[in-house]
């Protein structure tokens, strides 16, 4: 086995390859598999992908587009079973146009009451297209302190979330999306499904090593069960960049064109990356196989992103996040409950004057009437709560209020 693998060179001078790739042995095979690539390559279209996806695939929300096998056969990843991919390659190994892939493919399957994205975009104009689509949880980021701080703020709704199933007696997200079909009457919105997708964590890591190494060690370790799903990217597939701490907790990589069999162990754990041919040619780990598989990549060009983004753009304005609005009053230095500690919201007085005018209290009506996220309704009734303007739940009872009609005074 080890005197084929030797021969590297010189059967890639017999076959006149511009690189060959010796898989010794085939897994699951008692032969020696020999990558040899076609003269001519064959581009890969996402749409193709899509109009074809197989049956058991067809109410995934969280699907991509991934490319084709050496079989021709198309492979596909679901982003909720990964549950966090890690994405490294050198530049113009085709790393940007997978990133591209996974978004649009979302943004075609996924409603934004079912999915929400939050993009981080250290260069500024990689994520550009997507500023208006609707199923965003918050702006752009485009800044390595703030994109450190919405982490943290990440790391707080994975928390609140948890604290929520504990409440309603379920283990997980599908769970609790369950128990709220079930109960029509409790009045709360289904929770939607998290991607947070960060472009170059190089980048990141630059401006707070530390703090954003423990904040995706929380995400990526607990993260999963609370329906958020991180998506990492970087061309800089080096140990100070890619942490052993990080690579242990996100189990499905891809690896692209890489310069060195160093970076590819890096990504990997094995040599292998630094033969691929660039332009989409990768290898593939899913979560649960020790062995890549390689995939040319499906291509997915600027005109079609800007279509995309536009079309989705047309049907509905992006509803942010108030956290993601203000990661400037955060403390970068802080502890992560800090997120849900920001000064009073500015909509406190009218969800109060609302409440005493109508009577009602309750999570989804805010959400609602005042066109805001869950989390914001949820932490606005709280504060009503908690400073005696309302009663606590009461199951599927309304909640009781304090306010009286005609009058701001409240009851003694």
């Amino acid at each position: 086995m080890d005197k084929i693998s030797n021969l590297h060179r010189e059967i890639k001078m017999a076959l006149a390859a511009k690189d060959i790739r010796i898989e010794a042995p085939i897994p699951g095979k008692s032969a020696v598999g020999v990558e040899v690539p076609n003269i001519e390559k064959t581009t890969v279209s996402m749409r193709e992908l899509l109009k074809n996806v197989p049956q058991r695939y067809q109410d995934s929300k969280m699907l991509f587009a991934l490319g084709k096998d050496l079989m021709g056969n198309n492979v596909y990843g679901e982003l909720n079973k990964m549950p966090h991919l890690l994405i490294a390659g050198a530049t113009g190994s085709g790393k940007s146009v997978c990133v591209n892939s996974i978004i649009t493919s979302i943004l075609m399957r996924a409603k934004p009451d079912e999915v929400k994205l939050l993009l981080v975009d250290p260069k500024k104009v990689e994520f550009t297209p997507y500023k208006e689509i609707p199923h965003l949880l918050g702006p752009v980021i485009t800044d390595g302190e703030e994109a450190n701080r919405a982490l943290k703020v990440i790391v707080h709704i994975m928390d609140e979330r948890y604290k929520l199933f504990a409440k309603v007696g379920v283990r997980n997200f599908v769970g609790f999306n369950e128990y709220i079909e079930q109960h029509p009457k409790e009045q709360i919105n289904k929770l939607a499904a998290i991607v947070v997708i960060i472009d170059e964590l190089a980048d990141l890591m630059l401006a707070a090593a530390k703090e954003v190494e423990a904040s995706i060690q929380r995400i990526t370790q607990l993260a999963r069960a609370a329906g958020i799903h991180l998506v990492v990217a970087t061309q800089r597939p080096s140990v100070d960049v890619i942490t052993g701490v990080i690579k242990a907790n996100i189990p499905s990589r891809i690896a692209f064109a890489v310069s060195s069999a160093v970076d590819s162990r890096t990504i990997l754990d094995e040599a292998g990356a630094e033969k691929l041919l660039g332009h989409g040619d990768m290898l593939y780990i899913p979560i649960g196989e020790t062995n890549p598989i390689r995939v040319q990549g499906v291509f997915v060009s600027d005109e079609e992103v800007a279509e995309i983004s536009d079309y989705v753009s047309s049907q509905a304005k992006p509803k942010f996040e108030d956290a993601f609005l203000r990661l400037e009053m955060l403390d970068g230095s802080s502890g992560i409950a800090e997120a849900g500690s920001l000064s009073v919201d500015p909509l406190f007085e009218e969800v109060k004057e609302f409440i005493r005018i109508t009577q009602k209290a309750s999570t989804s009506l805010i959400q609602r009437k005042f066109s805001i996220g869950y989390a914001r309704a949820a932490r606005l009734i709280d504060t009503l709560e908690e400073n005696g303007f309302i009663g606590p739940a009461r199951g599927s009872k309304p909640r009781e209020v304090y306010l009286s009609a005609e009058n701001e005074t409240d009851k003694e």
